[in-house]
This record gives structure tokens, C-alpha cells and sequence, in this order.
């Protein structure tokens, strides 16, 4: 089956299973290897990516799901990395591993589409779902609020 998707912003026509997990369309057949693996289970939020600037587990969406619809990955969100969060994410030395870095991003965006002046709250409540096992979440929420031009309360 012949799926179509725009990953990017950049037309696609793939040739594969549509029962094949995203996160394999994207990292096998497109080279896209920003988007980490982590668990398999939607359970790690490594694999984040935006269905239609909606924030989807790569690893157990179909790539069906994305037919005729637009992606966007970690690739995707700045070419060269000056997109706010990346460049906030840079100056507050958020990743140490960095392996979840690319899931914690596409969430945070997500989040600063939704809602530009976001909370700790919101942050926390956005990005629960995203395991770092280097434990840097206070830098993390630090520089989403920095990306969003909120002053960090600490």
C-alpha cells in the first residue's frame, strides 16, 4: 500500500506495510533518526513527534494513521537549530544523554503552540508523560519557560 504524508513539510510517498509503527517509516525508510526508540510501549515519550501538530508516540501509531496528514519530527522543527526551545535547551545545559531530549522537545512545542505563557503546571502536566532518566526536569521546565519568556520562579 502507497502511503502519502508530508513529513516536514516535504511530500512523501511511501511503499510500505501500513500496519508499520511510524517511528520505523521515519527513522528506517526516511532517515530520519532524531526520533529516538525507547520502549516500544508509548510508555517513555522518546518517540514524540506532531500528527498534525498534535503530539502522537511514533512507536505505536501506524504509519496509516498518517496518510494524507503532516508530520513533523525533531528534524522538522528547526533545520538548524534556532528554533526557541532548542536554543533555551542549548543555554541552560538541559540534555545530558540527551536521549529523550528530542521526545521532551517536539511535547514542548507542542505545548508553546497551545499556550504560549505556560505555568509549571502546565509544563509539568504537558511533558508527564516524558521519562529522562538523567533527571534534568527542573532545567527542562526552566527552558521551556525560558523559550516562552517566562520569568523561572526558583
Amino acid at each position: 500500500m502507497s502511503i502519502r504524508v508530508r513529513v516536514n513539510g516535504v511530500e512523501q510517498e511511501l511503499d510500505v506495510d501500513p500496519e508499520m509503527p511510524l517511528l520505523w517509516a521515519l527513522r528506517d525508510v526516511l532517515g530520519l533518526t532524531g526520533t529516538k526508540y525507547g520502549c516500544g510501549q508509548a510508555l517513555c515519550g522518546a518517540c514524540s513527534v506532531h500528527l498534525d501538530g498534535q503530539v502522537v508516540r511514533a512507536c505505536v501509531t501506524p504509519i496509516r494513521r498518517a496518510d494524507g496528514r503532516e508530520v513533523t519530527t525533531i528534524e522538522g522543527l528547526s533545520p538548524d537549530g534556532g528554533h526557541p526551545l532548542q536554543r533555551a535547551w542549548v543555554e541552560l545545559g538541559v540534555p545530558q544523554c540527551g536521549f529523550c531530549q528530542s521526545g521532551q522537545l517536539m511535547c514542548a512545542a507542542a505545548l508553546l503552540a497551545k499556550k504560549p505563557q505556560p505555568t509549571d503546571a502546565d509544563i509539568d502536566q504537558s511533558l508527564a508523560g516524558n521519562l529522562c532518566r538523567c533527571g534534568t526536569y527542573t532545567r527542562i521546565r526552566a527552558a521551556v519557560k525560558k523559550a516562552a519568556g517566562v520569568p523561572d520562579s526558583k
